[in-house]
């Protein structure tokens, strides 16, 4: 007869117990789709930064089943994700399994990118817009990548503000023509100028006229830079201003003077905006730019999540994919991280009040019958500064100087073609495409 010590028996028994343990979670996480996805090497170009690396890794990743390794690219190398990406392809074996970047990353690799259309059908159960997935398909009829996280530029206004509302007027569905009357109303009721912009020296008030001013007045960007409808939309601007705070000239984060009560009204993005809202949630109300005649222009800061043709586990990255995109993951990066959420689903009220604000505020201007997006430049390279400087002096010459509109916009509008044609760059939304040439000044 075998005889087994005491101790022995122990040893075996908890192994038994060990290994019963580990089929019997196997064997739920496969009941529940969460079998393991096995190890996931994740190339991004977003959440690189240490505490968002952490945060990543430690808080996001949290009940992932499987191994994710992210390959963080080293700052200030901008061509790594592509050269990557490229040389994976071009020796037809990857190691990368999935892809992490915003829009602009995408645009020049779609030929490296799996097509993700039956899982984009899967996804739209969630609640994500159909724009953003659109977004995604990068001008095709394929699904390249999946929308993962968003960050924008939004309005926000100290709720006494919102008593000089012009009537019949709301914060979640105003125009332009009703935003001019309320910094009217405001300017009259307190003695001076209300309204604030981010217009300084590292401020972002290119996005604003880049992203939201001249589409909402035009319906595109480059190609009607000096039509009729960019007149107009600079004349209202200088009308508006006004009624601007002077110190906008100098502000950079809207949230300091916003804290500090110089204004009571401000657009600016939403990482610039958030200490507010924390410090003091009950103070301030977020909402939706104003809508021009065109639609309610607004840019979409979209990262998206995309798998390579060369990847060795496309299973596992989709697996992932769905983690990522699920409503808790998705709190959890707003929360750690600030960026936020592309599920529609209802965020926990443990986020804080505060930031449940800002993330409805994105969510209404997205979801805004007339929304009308407008992305970051795509395509410039170097030149990227030189396009954003060409705003900023329209923006002081026009507005700020009072010059004339229309020589104002030819004269620069030459400028902006040399930067296009030196960049090479096509279209990006909410112009049309241009197909293989430059995009062209109208």
């Amino acid at each position: 007869m075998l005889r087994i010590r005491p101790s022995a028996l122990a040893v075996v028994l908890v192994a038994l117990l060990v290994a019963l343990a580990a089929a019997v979670s196997a064997t739920a996480n496969r009941s529940r789709g969460q079998a393991s996805a096995g190890k996931i090497v994740f190339l991004s170009t977003q959440l690189n930064a240490i505490q968002e690396s952490e945060a990543f890794r430690n808080t996001i990743l949290k009940g992932f089943n499987g191994q994710v390794q992210k390959v963080d690219i080293p700052l200030n190398n901008t061509t790594f994700f592509f050269d990557r990406v490229k040389a994976e392809s071009q020796a037809g074996k990857g190691t990368i399994s999935l892809l992490g970047g915003v829009h602009g990353d995408y645009a020049t690799i779609p030929q490296y990118l799996s097509n993700l259309s039956a899982l984009a059908k899967q996804l739209q159960k969630a609640g994500i817009p159909k724009e953003l997935f659109t977004l995604g398909k990068l001008g095709t009829k394929r699904q390249l990548y999946i929308p993962w996280m968003q960050a924008t530029y939004i309005m926000v206004a100290n709720k006494k503000a919102l008593s000089s509302l012009p009537k019949g007027a709301h914060v979640n569905s105003l125009t332009y023509a009703q935003f001019l009357q309320w910094a009217k109303n405001l300017a009259k009721k307190y003695g001076s100028p209300q309204v604030g912009f981010p217009a300084g020296g590292t401020g972002l008030m290119s996005r604003f006229l880049e992203g939201y001013l001249v589409p909402g007045f035009t319906g595109r960007l480059n190609t009607k830079f000096k039509s009729a409808s960019a007149v107009r939309g600079w004349s209202y601007f200088h009308s508006l201003w006004k009624y601007v705070h002077p110190q906008s000239l100098a502000y950079n984060f809207m949230q300091d003077p916003l804290l500090n009560g110089e204004v009571l009204v401000a657009w600016d993005h939403v990482a610039r905006l958030t200490n507010a809202f924390k410090s003091r949630p009950g103070d301030f109300v977020a909402f939706p730019a104003p809508s021009g005649p065109k639609g309610r222009a607004y840019i979409p800061v979209l990262a998206g999540l995309a798998i390579p043709k060369t990847a060795p586990n496309p299973k596992g990255a989709k697996q992932l994919i769905k983690w990522l995109t699920g409503i808790s993951p998705q709190a959890r990066t707003l929360a750690t991280v600030g960026f936020f959420p592309v599920n529609g689903k209802k965020l926990s009220k443990r986020l804080g009040t505060g930031l449940l604000s800002m993330a409805n505020a994105v969510k209404r201007q997205q979801r805004a019958k007339d929304a009308l997006s407008s992305l970051l430049p795509v395509g410039l390279g170097t030149q990227g500064g030189n396009f954003n400087r060409i705003f900023i002096d329209t923006f002081t010459r026009a507005v700020v100087h009072g010059e004339n509109i229309r020589a104002v916009l030819n004269d620069e509008g030459a400028k902006l073609q040399a930067v296009l044609n030196a960049a090479q760059a096509p279209c990006w939304k909410p112009d049309p495409p241009s197909g293989k040439g430059t995009c062209k000044v109208g």
